[in-house]
């Protein structure tokens, strides 16, 4: 009998998590409300406090599983190598394109939360614990400019329905990082 309750308490949080991504990518965050979220999920509202506060509350839940995953994803790999860190890199665009929905949600709708930059501190902290230096302060500030980029270039990619393949974008993040602007000396011009 446990086990039937289990499953129907992830299936309900489930629920109630995709009608709100499918609520955020259709209006502003500040706009939903719960009697929307459990119209949608066919839930009703009790249930609803029974699993979470208020709308908020299912967003940071939502926001601390991607969180959890990705934590897993970075610590997966040694990013000193370099073919280990574009692998790390195309693995998080995998991750990140089979969640279109939720990122672009989480990303481009105003949530008046802190997710972008929750992901931001991780992936600095990341890079900072795997950089090599004994300047601090230099590896600070290359982690929030690398970061930032990418994040950045992340979510163009996902606003241009990926046109490229993750492997594709993981090698231009990689060079964009290993090598700046000087990535683009064997472009060819475009006609």
């Amino acid at each position: 009998m446990p086990d039937k309750l289990d499953r129907r308490k992830k299936y309900t949080r489930m629920v109630l998590k995709d009608s709100l991504i499918q609520l955020m990518n259709e209006k502003t965050f500040s706009s939903i409300t719960v009697k929307e979220v459990c119209a949608l999920a066919d839930i009703n509202r009790s249930t609803f406090y029974t699993h979470f506060t208020d709308v908020h509350d299912l967003l940071y839940s939502i926001e601390e599983e991607i969180i959890e995953e990705m934590n897993k994803y970075l610590n997966a790999f040694n990013f000193i190598v370099e073919e280990e860190s574009i692998q790390m890199t195309e693995q998080l665009l995998v991750y990140i394109k089979d969640r279109k929905e939720i990122f672009e949600a989480l990303l481009e709708n105003n949530t008046g939360t802190s997710f972008e930059k929750r992901v931001m501190d991780i992936a600095r902290l990341f890079l900072i614990n795997k950089t090599d230096t004994a300047n601090i302060d230099a590896a600070s500030y290359l982690s929030t400019f690398i970061v930032s980029g990418a994040i950045h270039v992340i979510k163009d990619w996902l606003l241009n329905d990926q046109t490229q393949s993750p492997k594709q974008m993981a090698e231009l993040i990689s060079q964009f990082c290993n090598k700046g602007l000087g990535a683009m000396e064997n472009e060819k011009p475009r006609e």
